[in-house]
């Protein structure tokens, strides 16, 4: 038997696990990615939020902005790597840092790709708010009227 939410029900749901989830971020219900972040086959992002409809390029070339964002990621995460090599080795070999460093930037790429999109979308994303309203369970024609846009 299936069940019709009211106009009136709605449903919060945590920002922050949300965005660990790589949810959407206006009904943070859909998938943003359709895949895993560590896979073969790479990331693929879908262009709408498979439940409210929300289009996550906001206009052509929207996630070259992202790259700025995980240019600062990259940064923070190579200066902690490099102070926590020296705190714990107190090795003055250049082959240790450079062989860690770029261990950890291709270990963490997928990573970054993923979060600077995320951080992008969430908080710098004027039209990308969260509307409690769109996070419950949509009517059946609502959801079906989505899937085919």
């Amino acid at each position: 038997m299936a069940t019709q939410t009211s106009k009136n029900d709605t449903k919060y749901i945590p920002q922050f696990g949300a965005f660990l989830k790589a949810k959407c971020p206006r009904c943070r219900r859909g998938n943003m990615f359709a895949n895993s972040m560590y896979n073969l086959t790479g990331q693929n992002m879908y262009q709408r939020c498979p439940h409210c409809g929300l289009t996550f390029e906001r206009e052509p070339g929207y996630f070259y902005v992202a790259m700025y964002v995980s240019y600062a990621m990259n940064v923070a995460e190579m200066v902690t790597i490099t102070v926590a090599t020296i705190i714990l080795t107190g090795s003055e070999s250049p082959w240790l840092y450079l062989g860690l460093l770029l261990g950890s930037i291709l270990v963490l790429a997928p990573f970054n790709l993923r979060f600077s999109r995320l951080i992008l979308l969430y908080w710098m994303t004027p039209g990308a708010k969260y509307r409690p309203e769109l996070s419950g369970d949509l009517p059946h024609n609502h959801e079906q009227h989505m899937h085919q846009h």
